[in-house]
């Protein structure tokens, strides 16, 4: 086992399918989502608010008291392509945002393509969906995102032997 830092350019992201609680035409359609790789994922992190709080008669510091704790939203993006996945998990959101929750999650893989590291995510709702900046001048592909609110991060895969992708443990 190295301790090297991980390489950003090789990761998964899975999501798993649709809540029970979609209507069985749209949960027909969220499996899609997987089926696409992603080119980037950003937002992997979350913040605790902090309030000042001077005590009286102690003039050399300031008390440091949390208020709540917040996530940051997930935005996934990827080339467009011609399944309706993404956009078909953010339209089901609109109507039924109970239902149209999945859990999911990022893993980072080693240069050998084990995972090193891995982040999943829980009650993750397609919040906002942005559409391909298009531009006649420019040989590039057109990529759409979508960004995930959810109710949490979970730090996994942080004990490679207890790593449940790990070659050492799919033979168990």
């Amino acid at each position: 086992m190295t301790l090297d830092p991980l390489p950003k350019y090789r990761f998964l992201v899975t999501l798993d399918p649709g809540d029970a609680y979609l209507p069985s035409a749209q949960a027909l359609l969220l499996p899609l989502v997987a089926s696409g790789a992603f080119q980037e994922v950003t937002g992997l992190g979350a913040q605790l608010e902090v309030t000042s709080y001077p005590e009286g008669g102690r003039n050399d510091s300031v008390h440091q008291l949390p208020l709540r704790h917040s996530w940051n939203r997930i935005v996934l993006k990827r080339g467009v392509v011609r399944d309706p996945g993404l956009w078909a998990w953010y339209q089901a959101g609109l109507g039924d945002s109970l239902g149209a929750r999945r859990d999911g999650a990022v893993i980072v893989l080693g240069p050998d393509g084990i995972p090193g590291a891995a982040w999943a995510f829980h009650g993750g709702l397609a919040a906002k969906w942005s559409g391909p900046d298009l531009h006649a001048e420019q040989n590039a592909v057109a990529v759409e995102s979508l960004e995930l609110a959810h109710e949490g991060l979970t730090k996994v895969l942080q004990d490679p032997a207890a790593n449940p992708l790990s070659p050492l443990n799919r033979r168990r």
